[in-house]
């Protein structure tokens, strides 16, 4: 967060913090796609939850067919189908192990669009990734670890899988608090930490107020992921929270944890790579067609039984996958001759803030309908906690008032833009800089005000 105030063309206003978007996650993302693009037989429920009524919502967005079941703790048996134990069983698989690649998995992700996409997973293509992460970090039955992000979200998935192939112990967190939260999972004897860039980070924070005490004594290493990782964040934990300090992997919703640093890693691998191949994957640095040398810069592709099967929608199939079954992440990285993976940037317009994917052209299309936008590109600008936040850059209409972070801020809200999405940052500039087919060089402009941001005030 900028805390030095405004300067001429640049207004930089915090619109939330991190800790309010993290608690706003569990709002379910585009429930009424989804819900008539699967048209699930059932939607689980926890009924009303800090306050908000998701039986209402369920019943308001999902097909009139689908049985909404709620599953509070608090609610009394009863013997209708309304509750899951009256649900049918879970269909057993063959015994030749022909139903293990059934699809039984259907996670989404926002993408560069403003439809989600879901990517159908198997059993298999969900465990293999939990193997690689359960060695690259060593886990025990001594373990513990906090669950404190989306349970739902495949990364969760993997994670509880891991803890059950390792016998570690999971510590479950209904809804994070920075406040009491860490406090909690100290006192549960935490052994690793972090889940996420995030995360990390605040906990650097609450260990800087009281240096002389172990923030979590267990602490044996941290986990980055995510969001984007400051290089040198893993020195810092090493050094202030304990243990061998961070590692961390990559992986998308289609291909999750494909790579994963370990713990065994040079201090320079954990500190700037994203680990080599999980067992089972393989990558490929491809630019223009061809396969890049190792240290030189490419989309990153990958190939193994992490991949989903596809798309729920499969018309998306032949964008994304080549013929002998490679994924073309969108993302760019390079190899180095260890075969460790470094992520460089993405080919998508996306920005990744605590862990979301965003899309820019979602938020665009909100600020184009406004009055007083006559041109107006959505940026990721570097954010140490958070891994980025959204920087709207905008071209005044003629006739009419520049916006302000409050009127761009509560346009936003009006138009039904979640609040994660809504930018923190605002740039008014008289022309966006385009190239000759007419495409905004958004590279330009993130140069150009990361450099502003780091100019000392006058």
């Amino acid at each position: 967060m900028d805390t030095r105030g405004p300067r001429p063309e640049q207004h930089v206003t915090p619109a939330h913090t991190p800790e309010t978007a993290t608690t706003s996650a569990h709002q379910l993302r585009n429930p009424g796609f989804i819900s008539h693009q699967i048209r699930p037989e059932f939607h689980l429920s926890p009924g009303t939850w800090r306050g908000y009524d998701y039986d209402d919502l369920a019943r308001r967005t999902f097909p009139v067919d689908t049985r909404i079941v709620t599953c509070a703790p608090d609610l009394p048996a009863c013997a209708d189908d309304s509750t899951p134990a009256a649900l049918a069983p879970w269909p057993r698989p063959s015994g030749d192990g022909s139903g293990d690649d059934a699809v039984r998995w259907v996670f989404y992700t926002s993408g560069t669009t403003a439809d989600p996409k879901g990517a159908r997973h198997t059993d298999r293509s969900v465990a293999t990734p939990a193997v690689g992460f359960s060695r690259a970090v060593a886990l025990t039955p001594d373990d513990r670890l906090p669950l404190v992000f989306p349970f739902t979200h495949v990364g969760g998935i993997n994670i509880l899988m891991a803890l059950l192939m390792s016998g570690a112990g999971a510590i479950l967190v209904e809804h994070f608090d920075p406040t009491t939260t860490p406090g909690r999972l100290a006192d549960l004897g935490v052994t690793v930490g972090g889940s996420g860039t995030p995360f990390i980070l605040l906990y650097l924070e609450l260990q800087r107020r009281r240096p002389d005490v172990p923030l979590f004594p267990r602490l044996r290493v941290a986990l980055a992921g995510a969001s984007p990782k400051p290089p040198q964040l893993h020195e810092e934990v090493k050094r202030e929270l304990g243990g061998v300090g961070v590692i961390s992997g990559y992986g998308l919703t289609e291909a999750p944890m494909v790579t994963f640093c370990s713990v065994e890693a040079s201090d320079e691998h954990k500190a700037t790579t994203e680990g080599p191949a999980s067992p089972g994957a393989e990558l490929r640095i491809v630019a223009e067609g061809n396969d890049c040398r190792l240290g030189e810069v490419g989309e990153v592709w990958a190939r193994g039984p992490h991949l989903c099967r596809g798309y729920v929608d499969a018309s998306l199939d032949a964008q994304a996958f080549t013929p002998d079954g490679w994924f073309r992440s969108g993302d760019l990285g390079f190899l180095d001759d260890e075969g460790y993976l470094t992520i460089t940037g993405r080919i998508k317009d996306i920005i990744i803030r605590n862990g979301e994917n965003i899309s820019a052209k979602e938020i665009e299309d909100v600020l184009y309908g406004h009055p007083a936008v006559a041109d107006v590109a959505v940026i990721g600008m570097p954010d140490r906690r958070a891994g980025e936040r959204c920087c709207a850059v905008v071209v005044t209409a003629p006739g009419h008032d520049p916006l302000t972070m409050g009127t761009l801020t509560e346009w936003c809200r009006s138009q039904g833009l979640m609040t994660q999405k809504i930018p923190e940052r605002l740039e008014l500039i008289d022309e966006l800089p385009r190239n000759a087919s007419g495409k905004v060089q958004k590279h330009n402009l993130k140069e150009h005000y990361v450099e502003a941001t780091a100019l000392p005030q006058g």
